[in-house]
């Protein structure tokens, strides 16, 4: 610690560094700090009528907590929420390990360039109009139901959007840059050499992949979850454009809650998703066995 800040001290020199770090401190407390810890004292006051606030009722109190516990519809949306998310997360990282692999350690020259920007021109587009590209492909009358019956897999359209299916799919789709590039940052400064050896040894495509790349990759694929879970849990347009009245996401919850202006429950919920979000960050943490360290290399 003592290095950087010598190494930071030589960069910006003594002003520079004062006002960098005034700067970030200021950026953190009024931007991250203080609405979480509004958040948190909303979530902590029940709901009161305008002229009960400040009165003897407007005490703190864990009731907009215990209505998640205590409401079974509620609950229920939560735990989906949590299960979807994951697989959402799984889904991304078994699509996109092979192909930040193959960009990192397989592909050469001008190619990994046009690989990145086809990666990366789907994102030029909003996400709300990406979205809205799934669901006219999807829909009863949409652009997979058309091509099987033509074909003739089907005898009448599919409804794709029941249950979580196309939520998942269009979310694994949104958040695929959020997975890849962690992935291919830490591919990318594995020795090759390793791989060829181990090869040359007769060790196969798995036990390489299981011995060698994985654990190198072991930072980038934490990241990488950690970030698509996040994503995933605190999204609200693709349940919305893509889901039916059986996937209704948590955040759809909060966001009524807030609409409705019982904002105290709503503050709850929030801060309860904000902490799943942490709780889910320590556990790949230790899953990977990674240091907070190793992700900021």
């Amino acid at each position: 610690m003592r290095k950087v800040w010598k190494q930071a001290k030589h960069e910006f020199g003594p002003i520079g560094l004062a006002y960098v770090l005034i700067a970030v401190s200021v950026w953190m407390l009024v931007m991250v700090v203080a609405p979480q810890l509004i958040m948190l004292d909303f979530s902590l006051h029940p709901l009161l009528f305008p002229d009960e606030i400040g009165g003897p009722k407007d005490v703190w109190t864990l009731q907009n907590y215990e209505i998640l516990f205590s409401n079974r519809l509620h609950m229920i949306i939560f735990l989906k929420t949590i299960w979807s998310s994951l697989l959402v997360t799984v889904f991304a990282l078994v699509i996109c390990y092979p192909i930040s692999y193959y960009i990192a350690k397989v592909a050469r020259g001008a190619s990994v360039g046009w690989l990145m920007v086809g990666l990366i021109i789907p994102y030029w587009i909003n996400e709300l109009l990406r979205l809205f590209a799934w669901q006219i492909i999807l829909a009863d009358s949409g652009i997979l139901n058309q091509a099987m019956l033509w074909i003739g897999i089907i005898s009448e359209p599919l409804n794709f959007r029941a249950g979580n299916g196309a939520v998942i799919l269009g979310m694994a789709y949104a958040y695929v840059l959020f997975m890849v590039f962690p992935l291919y940052n830490a591919l990318e400064s594995l020795d090759r050499n390793q791989v060829d050896a181990a090869r040359d040894l007769g060790a196969s495509w798995f036990r390489i992949h299981r011995r060698i790349v994985i654990p190198h990759a072991k930072p980038g694929i934490a990241i990488g979850c950690i970030m698509t879970f996040m994503l995933g849990a605190g999204t609200i347009a693709a349940p919305q454009l893509l889901g039916s009245p059986s996937s209704f996401w948590f955040t759809e919850l909060i966001y009524t809650n807030f609409e409705t202006a019982n904002w105290n429950l709503g503050a709850a919920y929030a801060t309860i998703l904000a902490l799943l979000c942490l709780v889910f960050m320590a556990i790949m943490l230790a899953v990977f066995r990674v240091s907070l360290k190793e992700l900021s290399r």
